[in-house]
């Protein structure tokens, strides 16, 4: 490689730059350059087994998510060697949920530090400790802490690996291999809710040491780290080898010696070298100038395009809570039991993750062709119309009519299938959606930090709750009126996100109040209404850049 030596100086002063839109944008640009329309599969093979292989650590967090439906029943049982109150039971389901916020700050800031990979193969050691700790348990405090630190080893195993594939994987597949990590969560849940209707709690949680050592095994052996990673921390040679492995499929350029890695790692440097030159210019400006750009970035969270969005997702995430979606999840076979049905509640359990597992593989070409304001208003109203009419069964067994008892179990299956469609999923899409760069991470941050503890507060209640109530049925009508709110908050409060532009969110969340009229800094002033305006297509300067490189060689 030409004057790389050189450029590691720029490298390493540009460590917190945000290379990675760069980064990617340069991969876009392989598209007419290695010509590899021409053999899709075997091309991006590469990249779609590394990809696989770094978000496999997502089958043990449906296996920590789901472990609570089969422990409680088997716990709560008058022959369970080790007796818990439903209190207990309650802090067991919910506790795995308080260490999110905590985790995923954490995740971010070693990730950045050891390399996304490395951060997977360490989230294995607290997983595997929490795990022995729950497996050979003779109090509830072993497992509790046993599910504080496999819910904290299972969210710093599973956040590298989304930033990993948005870094190494070609952009057609990209949102389809990012999808991996939610399927594979739905797997783990097919996995832990059928090992539980065959085995004992303590045998569950001793299989699972196998499902945290094994992706750390495969990534060592088969997974390179990420190129973007590796230029921002000026390891360039092995930056050069990892993006020989992930593209070695592709045609190479016609016209050049210089082969495709080479080009990207090449144009990569570049890019970095004209943001510092941006940098330094900017630098040059006046020190009120200065002291804007160096304002701390929560200040960013008290503009409209801050505390605006902020306060959707949290009115989203808190509808999305108590709508019934994460307490069906923890409490699956308790809540089964209590609906009245015949079927075995371990067997309904099991055609619950199933059912959660076929719509998260669809849930990737749903996102990607399909609003996210009709997703949501479509998925919240079938959620109340499957609730609904489940609580009515529900209520007919319990009076003793003659009505069938796979009936509620049916419209909880469908339930199931109406939330993957848009309440459970788009909210947290929405968290990278909705904000500008310059707060994206803090805010996302926050966000996430909001949903653990609706959701904490939610599960944790479930028990009170339904006794307050007084019948699972009233607890089932409770959860389809949350999901009608729902719906017409979908209707009147979300914006639509789905391929809009970042400034033209930007615009939507500073146009005036009083009418729907275009703000001044919006293009195309009688289309700038977020919800209305089409999506707009852009040509990557990057591939422009490169292709002028390719010419003035030849």
């Amino acid at each position: 490689m030409p004057n790389l030596e050189s450029h590691r100086g720029l490298i390493r002063e540009d460590l917190n730059e945000k290379s990675d839109d760069a980064f990617r944008e340069i991969i876009v640009s392989c598209r007419s350059l290695s010509k590899y329309e021409s053999n899709t599969f075997k091309s991006a093979l590469p990249q779609v087994i590394c990809s696989i292989i770094a978000a496999s650590f997502h089958i043990v967090i449906g296996i920590a998510l789901s472990f609570s439906a089969i422990f409680i029943p088997q716990a709560e049982s008058p022959d369970s060697d080790l007796p818990v109150t439903q209190t207990q039971s309650s802090w067991v389901a919910s506790i795995i949920v308080l260490v999110g916020p905590v985790a995923s700050i954490s995740a971010g800031f070693i990730m950045d530090a050891i390399g996304r990979l490395n951060t997977i193969k360490l989230a294995a050691i607290p997983a595997i400790i929490g795990w022995i700790l729950i497996a050979a348990a003779n109090n509830v405090a072993m497992v509790l802490i046993g599910r504080v630190l496999t819910g904290f080893g299972c969210i710093i195993g599973t956040s590298p690996a989304v930033v990993y594939i948005t870094e190494v994987a070609r952009p057609d597949l990209r949102s389809s291999l990012i999808s991996m990590g939610p399927t594979l969560a739905s797997l783990g849940m097919v996995i832990g809710y059928t090992k539980g209707a065959l085995l004992n709690w303590r045998y569950l949680s001793w299989i699972s040491i196998a499902y945290c050592v094994v992706p750390a095994v495969l990534i060592q052996i088969f997974v390179v780290e990420s190129p973007v990673w590796l230029v921002g921390k000026g390891r360039m040679e092995d930056a050069a080898r990892g993006l020989k492995h992930l593209y070695k499929n592709y045609p190479q350029p016609d016209h050049t010696n210089e082969s495709l890695a080479d080009m990207h790692l090449n144009a990569l440097i570049r890019e970095k070298e004209a943001k510092r030159q941006e940098r330094m210019r900017r630098n040059s400006k006046s020190d009120d100038e200065n002291d804007m750009k160096t304002r701390p970035k929560w200040t960013g969270l008290l503009k409209p395009t801050g505390y605006k969005p902020l306060l959707i997702l949290s009115g989203l995430f808190i509808l999305q809570q108590f709508s019934g979606i994460y307490i069906t999840l923890f409490y699956a076979v308790t809540f089964f039991q209590e609906i009245g049905t015949d079927i075995d509640a371990y067997t309904c359990s099991i055609l619950f993750g199933v059912t959660r597992l076929i719509m998260s593989v669809s849930n990737a070409w749903l996102l990607n062709k399909y609003k996210r304001r009709a997703l949501l208003m479509v998925s919240s109203i079938g959620m109340a119309i499957c609730m609904a009419f489940s609580g009515l069964a529900t209520y007919m067994i319990k009076t003793g009519h003659d009505t069938p008892s796979w009936i509620p179990v049916i419209f909880l299956l469908l339930y199931v299938c109406t939330s993957m469609i848009g309440l459970l999923t788009i909210p947290w899409t929405m968290t990278a959606e909705l904000f500008p760069n310059e707060i994206r991470g803090i805010a996302h941050s926050i966000s996430y930090s909001l949903s653990n503890i609706f959701m904490f507060a939610a599960v944790q209640t479930y028990r009170p709750f339904q006794a307050f109530l007084g019948s699972p049925q009233a607890l089932q009508w409770f959860f389809a009126a949350v999901s009608v709110v729902a719906f017409f908050y979908a209707l009147f409060i979300i914006p639509e996100t789905h391929g809009k532009k970042l400034q033209e969110i930007e615009a939507y969340f500073t146009k005036p109040a009083k009418s729907g009229s275009s703000t001044k800094r919006a293009p195309e002033p009688k289309k700038e209404n977020l919800i209305m305006q089409p999506r707009l297509n852009t040509i990557s300067e990057t591939e422009v850049m490169l292709k002028d490189d390719i010419n003035n060689k030849t």
